[in-house]
């Protein structure tokens, strides 16, 4: 019969090998320890995330970030505020009207962001005769309150209006070259944004807003825009089906979408979302119309045309009506309870030659 086997006491066990345990935890922390950055703790390397976030400061900040007491309207859930508009698309993308949101509350959540906007308006040529009055239209109704870089793009910068703004908000003119038809500095739009993106608005601003400068804000346009990506409902195709959009419609262009496929069409003078999504966005646009070049083709509508078919793959996080960009020249419908950016009256064959 074998003799019977004595098993320690777990509490002896262990004490006999703490030693061992403790050196070699010593040893493989050491090793971990120098692969880390200085300080001993991962860091994220980008988009501006905080090393630790288990930091007792980090935490101090999230407790005392207080919102002031506010009164409104409670939002009732069989009461929607607005039942005249589609006010979300079949992916859960808002589509924003007024009356849709509460300002208010919106600027108080962005406050704890701390949050920038870019602004990028192509004054070309004779185009940049609009400037003056986009720049002082927008200092009275875009993002009012927020800090704001309006970008510049002009063969011109010597013509670009010298103004006074409150601090926050400046204006940066990055030169360009002066193409000779104005369907090319539309299509080289989306190049130079999605250049620009990655040598300037990563680094200056965290959102990007892309719009037309023969254009004037005529009331208040505040974050209720910001989404990862958005694109604004054209104001001529609102109610149009989708087999009477202009969209590109020759299979050979990159552009081409088919009678049977579309959600809206939108309008290629006001766009924008994350630095991040504008940069892949306008970068994806500009390789298309490259690829048409090539094939000796341009879509009907230019970069319009290439939005219209990146934002029908690539879905929107938000969308904005035709409250932010309205044509001056047309008749506001009922429904139509703001008119927040107004095309300027021009001669568009004088302003292009």
């Amino acid at each position: 019969m074998a003799p019977a086997r004595h098993i320690a006491p777990v509490g002896t066990t262990l004490k006999r090998w703490l030693p061992v345990i403790f050196v070699g935890l010593m040893f493989f922390t050491g090793l971990a320890w120098n692969n880390f950055p200085e300080g001993g703790w991962p860091r994220c390397a980008s988009y501006g995330v905080i090393d630790n976030p288990l930091d007792d400061n980090y935490m101090d900040h999230v407790m005392n970030v207080q919102l002031p007491r506010m009164n409104y309207a409670q939002p009732k859930v069989l009461n929607p505020v607005r039942t005249d508009v589609l006010t979300m698309t079949p992916w859960f993308a808002p589509i924003v009207w007024e009356g849709s949101f509460n300002r208010d509350i919106l600027n108080e959540q962005y406050k704890k962001r701390n949050i920038s906007i870019g602004l990028t308006v192509f004054a070309v040529k004779k185009y940049v005769v609009f400037l003056q009055r986009f720049i002082e239209t927008a200092e009275k109704f875009f993002m009012v309150g927020q800090r704001v870089n309006y970008y510049v793009f002009t063969d011109l910068p010597e013509q670009v209006p010298k103004m006074t703004l409150p601090d926050g908000r400046q204006v940066v003119t990055i030169q360009v070259p002066g193409y000779k038809r104005w369907q090319e500095v539309s299509m080289r739009r989306m190049e130079m944004i999605h250049d620009a993106s990655m040598r300037n608005f990563v680094y200056e601003v965290d959102y990007i807003v892309a719009v037309d400068v023969d254009m004037q804000f005529t009331d208040e346009v505040g974050v209720e825009i910001l989404g990862d990506v958005f694109g604004t409902l054209h104001p001529g195709f609102y109610e149009t089906e989708r087999q009477h959009f202009t969209y590109e419609r020759r299979a050979s262009s990159q552009a081409y979408i088919p009678e049977d496929e579309g959600d809206f069409y939108y309008a290629g003078g006001f766009f924008g979302g994350t630095v991040k999504e504008v940069f892949m966005l306008t970068g994806h646009c500009h390789s298309a119309m490259m690829a048409d070049r090539d094939r000796g083709i341009e879509a009907i509508w230019h970069d319009e045309s290439h939005l219209n078919k990146y934002l029908l793959n690539h879905k929107p996080t938000k969308i904005l009506s035709p409250e932010y960009l309205w044509d001056c020249n047309t008749r506001s419908p009922p429904f139509l309870l703001k008119r927040r950016f107004l095309t300027v009256s021009k001669n568009h064959t004088q302003i292009r030659s």
